[in-house]
């Protein structure tokens, strides 16, 4: 009998430490039950990262350089202070950058290349944030995007020609190689991976004759990418890669405006179908804007295309490389937390970190940012930066992304595992609710007692520092402020 007893005492015992619903706090209703899994990994980490725009739109460069970015408005001073925002010890720290590639670098096929007097104020913007970052000891992962080609590669002979010319095809590829080739060999910039497109899947941006590119009217460079065309530029394009010297440099199949439409699309299985193009796949990529209500803008943060592929490669990573800054609330961090959980990625790119509204054609449908630059030459540093700080700072290159749980709708939590880097573990706490709330966060597989901790809210809260918190019995005690962020740091 006395063994019966030890026995079931030892079940229990093993039941309470292995599931996080049976803890001592389970009877404390008065605060929302969360979990997080430093020591059950989902998914190696790349980072979060930042993107300058430079010439997104204009017809005439000459006329109009556009400079969508603004760093051509400010004093150099100026422009220290925000690189050191961006990329210094204090400021956000990403690990990933996308640099544009523009249709204005070359006039004609057999031309030469000028890929200088259109990029200063972007290569400006990565040299100093490459100098910033390797200081520390770190670096930067670039990818570079076609935003969209020059007119002598689309049938219809124009900018912001809809349809690739089947002629011209390796023509456009060797334009952006020697693109490449520039960013690596003459800026010693670490380029690796070469995406095809910009949103190039919508189709309706175009007249259904293809008789107007429509630029001008609000829309930025573009070309249609059908998924046909896309598997074709990857079976034939890695070859020419390695022949330029570029074999570290990997290849993505451009730039879907979201993840529902990489799958729905046909774009995931278009590439899985084909063992050449899956086998020269460097990166799955796709932007990875949200909007929770069905129609033509839907998108949920599906992971249907991502695993598709990686059912057949594992390897694979994929990244957001562009996503809305929303409102710069709160809820902003909701749609990442979609992304990194619900469409399983490894990188986080948003859309344009500092932007200059004006200079977008029509009125800029996503005019939220980190830094807005006005045309008298202020700046300022608004509310999405600081939320963005929150999760970029936790999030840094070589982490792994943790399990967690929480069970409240209006919440999320999101970790990232030290993993072997010199990273603490490190989560983010957001509620999304217009009230306070309670939680007890439960956490095993990390050492730490004690979090250091920062708050950003909707009110007024930017990157507070709140101190350090005690962890007891292997729970934190917080509560959340109405619609806010809380990042804490593993001491």
């Amino acid at each position: 009998m006395k063994k019966e007893q030890t026995l079931i005492s030892t079940v229990a015992l093993v039941l309470v430490s292995a599931s996080p619903l049976l803890w001592a706090q389970a009877d404390d209703f008065t605060a929302i039950r969360a979990q997080v899994y430093f020591d059950r990994p989902l998914r190696a980490w790349d980072g979060f990262g930042v993107n300058y725009v430079e010439v997104p739109q204009t017809v005439d460069y000459d006329a109009d350089p556009q400079e969508y970015g603004g760093f051509s408005l400010l004093t150099e001073a100026q422009r220290q202070t925000i690189c050191d925002l961006i990329f210094g010890d204090d400021g956000l720290r990403p690990d990933l950058v996308k640099m544009f590639h523009d249709p204005w670098h070359q006039v004609r096929p057999d031309g030469p290349f000028d890929h200088e007097r259109t990029t200063r104020w972007m290569r400006y913007f990565v040299r100093e944030g490459l100098k910033r970052t390797r200081a520390r000891g770190q670096d930067l992962t670039i990818i570079t995007t076609l935003y969209g080609p020059p007119p002598w590669a689309t049938k219809q002979g124009f900018l912001r020609g809809r349809d690739l010319d089947p002629a011209r095809k390796e023509d456009l590829a060797e334009y952006l190689i020697d693109w490449v080739r520039f960013l690596r060999d003459e800026e010693g910039f670490p380029v690796k991976y070469l995406s095809l497109h910009n949103e190039g899947e919508d189709w309706r941006r175009w007249p259904a004759d293809g008789a107007s590119g429509n630029i001008g009217k609000g829309h930025d460079y573009n070309l249609f990418w059908p998924p046909e065309q896309v598997v074709d530029f990857l079976t034939f394009m890695r070859p020419m890669l390695d022949r330029a010297g570029l074999q570290e440099v990997g290849l993505t199949p451009g730039e879907t405006t979201h993840w529902f439409r990489f799958h729905a699309w046909g774009y995931a299985q278009a590439i899985a179908d084909d063992a050449q193009a899956l086998a020269h796949l460097g990166l799955i990529t796709s932007h990875g804007f949200y909007n929770g209500d069905y129609g033509r803008w839907f998108g949920d943060h599906r992971s249907v295309g991502i695993d598709l592929l990686r059912e057949k490669r594992p390897d694979l990573h994929a990244w957001v490389t562009s996503t809305s800054w929303s409102r710069m609330d709160c809820r902003n961090l909701f749609e990442m937390y979609g992304n990194i959980y619900s469409a399983k990625v490894n990188g986080i790119i948003p859309w344009a970190a500092v932007q200059r509204p004006a200079k977008w054609v029509g009125g800029d449908p996503n005019p939220g940012c980190a830094v807005r630059i006005h045309e008298d030459g202020r700046y300022e540093v608004l509310r999405g930066y600081y939320y963005y700080k929150q999760i970029c700072r936790a999030g840094q290159a070589g982490m792994a992304v943790a399990r967690t749980a929480c069970m409240d709708s209006e919440a999320a939590v999101i970790a990232f595992a030290s993993n072997g880097t010199p990273h603490p573990d490190a989560f983010v706490l957001v509620n999304i609710a217009s009230q306070p709330r309670r939680f007890a966060v439960r956490l095993s597989g990390t050492p730490a007692s004690r979090f250091a901790a920062w708050r950003t809210t909707d009110a007024k809260d930017r990157y507070a520092p709140l101190g350090t918190m005690d962890v007891e019995d292997r729970v934190l005690r917080y509560e959340a402020p109405a619609q806010s962020a809380t990042t804490f740091f593993a001491r």
